[in-house]
């Protein structure tokens, strides 16, 4: 066994002298393990076609209720759908990601105590990196439509803290009262019935395909996460059993945040695009999961390699999903949105709905 895989050549871990062993011989040697593929393979196919269902139906949910209006789905039905999935994506970011990226990449772990990767603690660095790139990105596009266009998108955070615009003088009226800022309980029911009505407006445009970039990512992280555990399912050995069931509550709930956050983008009426990301969502883990059935008998998921790339990629997904889910769900959502309902009932059932949705899919990280 070379020095860049587990353990070194000369290392035997049948009879070690822990007073004298190299601490990384000995985690390398408890960490290494062979391809565990142990047969089932009618279950692992029908596991395919399962999490397809299931995740895809779960992706087209949201964007149903939101873009199908003859299918009459109750409004407590729809913000169930988007607030849970919207809590899912954050325990997704730090219970199914994070976590996972310490144990494959961390300063504990075979890689992390192997040359350049001990030298410094790359999984919060990459993860870091990955939500400042992200903020980059978002507030350059946000930035780039307020100056060329004069788009508004947001509240002056100035004037709704102190009451005094950006700009004008102190002395003047306090704009954070509640005449500047009427909203009314019906707003939200608007917003959910209503699409934007200036969409042939350029700045429109810009907007959306500013709200588009932003969900982008978001799916971008999802669907490296995806690709993992669908290569994971098709090869692992005795827990197969457990891991299926998981993961199709798993990807479920997952497909549920997807299509949460998509159902809140105003694509113009009779647009194909969000069905057909919807679709991509779907496909994802049993493509993967078909991969991970063709290499069955040589991928072997515990190697060096394997973890340092899905140990890089778990943290680079970590860091979109944490940007996206506490920037561009919670907060966007319940802090900063000014059509955010005022009836206490509904927000109750919308942060309970989130905690709900955060608190299953943390769960699910005992076993997947």
């Amino acid at each position: 066994m070379s020095s860049n895989d587990f353990g070194t050549a000369n290392f035997n871990s049948s009879n070690v002298d822990l007073s004298t062993a190299d601490p990384r011989d000995v985690v390398c040697a408890i960490a290494a393990s062979a391809n565990e593929y142990n047969g089932q393979l009618g279950a692992r196919i029908s596991a395919l076609f399962v999490i397809m269902a299931v995740s895809t139906c779960a992706t087209f949910f949201p964007v149903i209720a939101k873009r199908v209006p003859k299918v009459h789905i109750p409004l407590y039905v729809y913000l169930f759908a988007r607030y849970f999935g919207a809590g899912v994506i954050v325990a997704t970011a730090f219970i199914h990601l994070l976590d996972p990226a310490y144990g494959e990449i961390g300063p504990n772990t075979c890689v992390g105590m192997t040359g350049g990767w001990a030298e410094y603690s790359w999984c919060p660095a990459i993860v870091l990196t990955s939500v400042m790139l992200i903020f980059l990105l978002d507030f350059g596009a946000e930035r780039y439509v307020e100056i060329k266009y004069g788009v508004n998108t947001e509240q002056d955070i100035q004037g709704a803290v102190t009451g005094v615009k950006d700009g004008k003088d102190p002395s003047g009226p306090r704009s954070g009262s509640q005449a500047d800022m009427p909203r009314t309980t019906k707003d939200f029911e608007n917003a959910f019935s209503e699409d934007i009505e200036d969409n042939d407006s350029q700045a429109a445009r810009l907007a959306f395909k500013q709200q588009i970039a932003a969900f982008l990512i978001l799916e971008f992280g999802v669907i490296f996460h995806s690709v993992i555990i669908g290569l994971n399912l098709g090869v692992v050995g005795s827990e197969f059993s457990t891991l299926y069931a998981v993961l199709v509550f798993h990807q479920s709930f997952e497909g549920l945040g997807i299509g949460a956050r998509m159902s809140a983008i105003p694509f113009a009426p009779g647009s194909w695009l969000p069905w057909l990301l919807c679709s991509a969502y779907g496909l994802t883990t049993p493509i993967a999961i078909a991969v991970g059935l063709g290499v069955r008998t040589t991928y072997n998921p515990n190697s060096f390699t394997a973890n340092v790339v899905s140990g890089v990629l778990d943290s680079m997904s970590a860091g979109i999903l944490i940007y996206t889910g506490l920037v561009e769900l919670l907060a966007r959502d319940f802090l900063f949105n000014p059509l955010r309902t005022r009836d206490s009932k509904r927000l109750a059932f919308m942060m309970g709905t989130t905690f709900l949705g955060a608190g299953i899919m943390a769960l699910l990280g005992k076993w997947a």
